[in-house]
């Protein structure tokens, strides 16, 4: 039975997700091992140059970008010096009146053309890869000497093509992806927290 199935009790549900989550991270461990130690590279080079980490998304992935730089600049699993990240999803005075008086797609480029310098880095997570506004963040970042990385799923492709590097999560399943992301998203700051140490 797949994990939508009416009749399924939760406890067969809570299964088929693991199981299914197992499977989409077995794939993209087998397929991103590149693609993640360029993000790691990337994010601690704009860190240790004095650079600040961008994130934005919509949605859930709004969500996940203010956990991750949370995690950046309070801790993950060290006590250590705060990292200089900075969610683009957190400031709804901002966010109402760019979209009020602009447009909804410029509420994440507005910012990285306000915040970013050169030297910083951008990850961007879309699980469709298709956001008008995070793929402006993307174009404003790299117009601007910074870097940007994406987090996306199977359909992310013009996310993808547009960043430096991009994790491409081998699933359509908005909440498969989002998952992954999160993983995904520990993983980079488990790596920065192992390479920075306490950095200032």
């Amino acid at each position: 039975m797949a994990e939508s199935d009416p009749g399924m009790d939760p406890a067969a549900r809570l299964g088929a997700a693991a199981e299914e989550l197992g499977r989409v991270l077995g794939a993209l461990e087998a397929d991103a091992g590149e693609a993640l130690a360029a993000i790691v590279d990337g994010c601690a080079g704009a860190l240790e140059g004095g650079g600040t980490l961008l994130f934005c998304g919509n949605g859930g992935s709004a969500a996940q970008c203010q956990h991750l730089a949370t995690e950046l600049t309070c801790r993950f699993t060290t006590d250590r010096a705060p990292y200089r990240a900075l969610a683009l999803t957190t400031d709804t005075s901002f966010l109402t009146a760019c979209a009020n008086d602009y447009a909804f797609e410029d509420v994440f480029a507005r910012q990285v053309e306000a915040l970013g310098r050169e030297g910083d880095a951008l990850v961007a997570l879309s699980t469709g890869g298709r956001s008008p506004n995070v793929l402006s963040a993307v174009r404003a970042a790299r117009g601007r000497g910074i870097a940007a990385y994406g987090l996306t799923g199977a359909n992310g492709a013009p996310l993808a093509e547009a960043c430096d590097a991009a994790l491409v999560v081998p699933s359509a399943d908005p909440a498969r992806i989002q998952e992954a992301h999160l993983v995904i998203g520990h993983l980079l700051c488990g790596a920065l927290e192992a390479r920075l140490g306490g950095f200032r």
